[in-house]
């Protein structure tokens, strides 16, 4: 059941690391300093709490942790980058009120198929503390916020940019094709001596060398490839194995899709170099696209909104009223003309044309997917008022054009974010006060 629960909470926050949340009959508490981070502290107990959940996941992944002194490295490296962006979260304002965060924690229930009570049932049951569950969450999502705020918010696609990506990708002939890459990364401090980058350069090539003798001795998989990412790069993805998970060609980091575009499974790359450090990617496997087609409803409503003299039971009484009237034979789109508050349809006689899934808020939306052609709804309410709605026709249509070029955009804003937020988080960690205490760590 809690490894359901983890991946629940993957699918919600997948940009943010997951935090601990290890038994509590398991733990020591241990006031031992490992790392000083500004005008924080990161305790032994924090990093063991953590390395064991890191532990815990690898083990549900089936992929060999690397020795203890070198896993406990990386999570120090995880932690330390957490601390330092809710650090600057505190200091920026942003803040995750209860509300917000019952919400999602909800969410996370409600993913794994049980009620708020049973989730919290069996998080006590197998020994995990719920108010330490909630704050972990709470700081996900603060974190997510500021990522939002400092480098998403940032960030703009242009039509003339997607029109260049789609061209582009057309003439490889690989739009609709995805790649899932692994990536290792040795990284350099933002302003590298030569020494620095020698040194990284010189890493780089002894790790490259030892997963191509792999390879061409036919004993390298993607479980070698894992077990070295988490052991030595510095990529956000490390402790994942260096997985970047399934991508379009669009999606791929643009440092990274020139090659991937030409390589087979299993291969590794040479060498790349970009101002964060040294880079190998793997293709760990790849999958051909297909058409996009969605189911498109053609259907009509009147709304009436509730004003200081028209209620919430008015408004439901006049439009059941209404829809009786049309059961019975009167013209829906007359009907609509002469009374829906919604001008722009009321005119067309009710008729929002053709309209695809997502393009209706949620409440209308299920209560039109819930009728049949030529079926009226009963009266429900949405956040601009109160509506019935009759459906007219329902079609397959074939919106890969529009599909491909929303893609195009969430690709191009996706790559640009990714980008920019590796940057501003090498940024942010080469700006703070850092001191290790924990033996043998980087300094």
């Amino acid at each position: 059941m809690m490894q359901k629960i983890f991946f629940g909470l993957a699918l919600i926050f997948s940009q943010v690391v997951i935090a601990d949340a290890t038994p509590s009959s398991s733990r020591v508490e241990i006031d031992s300093i490992v790392a000083i981070v500004n005008d924080a502290v990161i305790t032994r107990s924090e990093l063991d709490d953590q390395t064991r959940t890191i532990k815990q996941q690898l083990r549900q992944q089936n992929t060999p942790a690397p020795a203890d002194d070198v896993l406990q490295k990386q999570v120090l490296e995880r932690l330390i980058t957490s601390r330092l962006q809710l650090q600057l979260a505190a200091n920026t304002g942003i803040r995750v009120d209860d509300d917000t965060l019952n919400r999602a924690i909800n969410r996370i229930a409600v993913q794994n198929k049980l009620s708020l009570t049973e989730f919290r049932a069996v998080l006590e049951k197998d020994g995990f503390s719920f108010d330490k569950f909630r704050e972990d969450i709470r700081d996900e999502i603060t974190i997510t916020r500021l990522r939002q705020r400092q480098v998403d918010s940032r960030i703009t696609v242009t039509d003339q940019e997607i029109s260049q990506f789609l061209v582009a990708q057309a003439r490889q002939g690989k739009s609709d094709d995805e790649y899932r890459l692994g990536h290792i990364l040795i990284a350099l401090p933002e302003a590298a001596s030569p020494e620095q980058i020698q040194a990284a350069r010189q890493k780089t090539e002894k790790i490259l060398e030892k997963l191509q003798a792999k390879v061409d001795s036919g004993a390298e998989g993607s479980a070698d490839f894992k077990e070295t990412a988490i052991a030595v790069s510095d990529g956000q993805q490390a402790l994942e194995g260096g997985d970047l998970g399934w991508r379009s060609a669009g999606q791929l980091p643009s440092l990274f899709a020139s090659q991937a575009l030409t390589m087979k499974v299993g291969e590794l790359s040479g060498i790349i170099r970009s101002s964060g450090g040294f880079h190998i990617i793997k293709l760990l496997d790849y999958r051909g696209g297909k058409r996009h087609t969605v189911t498109q409803t053609l259907a009509r409503h009147i709304l009436i909104r509730t004003t200081e003299l028209i209620t919430d039971d008015d408004a439901s009484i006049r439009l059941e009223q209404l829809a009786q009237r049309i059961k019975k034979g009167e013209d829906f789109a007359e009907l609509a003309r002469g009374v829906s508050d919604d001008t722009l349809s009321a005119a067309k006689g009710g008729s929002l044309d053709w309209v695809s899934p997502g393009d209706m808020v949620p409440a209308f939306e299920e209560a039109m997917n819930e009728l049949q052609p030529g079926e009226v709804s009963v009266p429900f309410k949405s956040e601009f008022g109160w509506h019935i709605v009759q459906v007219q026709e329902r079609r397959e249509h074939d919106n890969t054009e529009e599909y491909t070029r929303t893609q195009a955009q969430e690709a191009l804003r996706n790559r640009k974010i990714e980008e920019e937020y590796q940057n501003w988080l090498r940024r942010l960690r080469d700006e703070a006060y850092v001191e290790y205490r924990l033996d043998g760590a980087a300094s």
